[in-house]
């Protein structure tokens, strides 16, 4: 990032000016805040979209979608690009494609864990209805986890701009499938736009959620701020909070989300992106951190924001000014937050302290594969 220089946590250690800095990408972590059609490259939605002819806007092909003035971005902006992809996404092929070529970038980035949200309302008609879609998109997240090592677990995500009915049919489906291992639905979420909609109408989906064992991932406080936040921990109880930078404008509400235990999915790039703030600096994620509360870093959707999961990192070391400790920190904070067996997190966890305790120059963790 160009728009702000960095700052240091008091007693971090060195600054980034200091030796030779660990290798980003080979920091073990959890990636909790994914969108299916989001996760695509550009050369794959034009790969898509050429096996459907459908023809593309120049600012996606060129992969400057939304490198706009700050005052031009916005929602609107972004949504219609994001339906405009998510046409050629369509088909079998196409949705092992998205699932499959998630893993693998997600293998390059240190990724040990992603959790990757769909609404497969979005994709059913192209493959017989939402129960198919759903099970061919669980069965590629299993074949994904073998192929690249990166343990692929699925949220499916209702949307705010559909009756919250449909939410409910979308969560007796997940409840068929739960679990926390590979190819699994592991959370429930609610997405889109924020605005839209009463929150309390969403609450009989996640309570049937709830009680197939289905922890809630609903987004608030990015579009919203704190008044949101506190509605939907009230109507939908969630265990994370997509986003919810928004939070820290009531300093009351925080130590409450916080001492509950629920954590954070921060998105920088996509909260610049859309206009939430207008540099990289203005994110909150040292107050977040300096509150005590459970952070972990997510790329959204990097088709759009054009930056994935290790750039939210880089971000941190260089404009917010966190050292490699402090890094670690938030990657042991990813694992946490996730939705896998306490084995699996005890593991990457002790990948986390090889890496922090290695040279730095972008060898694997002991103990691991290099996922390049």
């Amino acid at each position: 990032m160009k728009d702000a220089g960095p700052g240091f946590l008091p007693g971090a250690g060195l600054p980034p000016t200091g030796p030779p800095r660990r290798d980003l990408a080979s920091l073990p972590k959890a990636h909790l805040h994914l969108h299916f059609t989001g996760s695509l490259s550009v050369p794959t939605l034009v790969e898509l979209a050429a096996a459907r002819a459908i023809d593309l806007p120049a600012q996606l092909i060129d992969a400057v979608a939304l490198e706009v003035p700050a005052d031009k971005r916005g929602w609107f902006r972004f949504q219609r690009f994001y339906d405009v992809a998510r046409a050629a996404v369509k088909g079998e092929d196409a949705l092992r494609t998205v699932v499959s070529r998630a893993a693998a970038d997600d293998a390059a980035e240190g990724s040990r864990r992603l959790e990757i949200q769909v609404d497969p309302t979005s994709y059913a008609s192209s493959v017989g209805g939402l129960q198919p879609a759903l099970e061919i998109i669980l069965d590629e997240a299993r074949l994904a986890s073998a192929t690249t090592g990166v343990q692929v677990g699925v949220i499916v995500a209702s949307s705010r701009i559909r009756h919250p009915f449909d939410a409910r049919t979308l969560a007796r489906l997940a409840a068929r499938y739960v679990g926390q291992g590979p190819g699994q639905v592991c959370g429930f979420g609610l997405s889109n736009n924020e605005w839209e909609g009463d929150t309390s109408e969403w609450d009989g989906a996640f309570r049937i959620a709830r009680r197939a064992g289905l922890p809630g991932v609903p987004h608030a406080g990015e579009l919203r701020g704190p008044e949101h936040v506190a509605q939907v921990i009230e109507a939908l109880r969630p265990t994370r909070l997509g986003h919810g930078v928004r939070t820290v404008e009531d300093p009351r509400l925080l130590d409450q989300v916080v001492a509950a235990g629920i954590a954070f999915e921060v998105c920088p790039a996509s909260n610049v992106q859309l206009g939430v703030y207008h540099r990289a600096a203005d994110v909150p994620l040292r107050r977040l951190l300096d509150a005590g509360a459970q952070v972990a870093l997510g790329a959204d959707d990097p088709l759009l924001f054009l930056s994935r999961l290790t750039d939210q990192y880089a971000t941190a070391r260089s404009v917010h000014g966190l050292n490699d400790a402090a890094l670690a920190d938030l990657a042991r904070s990813s694992i946490a937050a996730s939705f896998a067996t306490d084995a699996d997190k005890a593991r990457w966890l002790d990948e986390v302290n090889a890496w922090l305790l290695g040279s730095g120059h972008g060898s694997p963790a002991v103990g691991t594969t290099a996922r390049r």
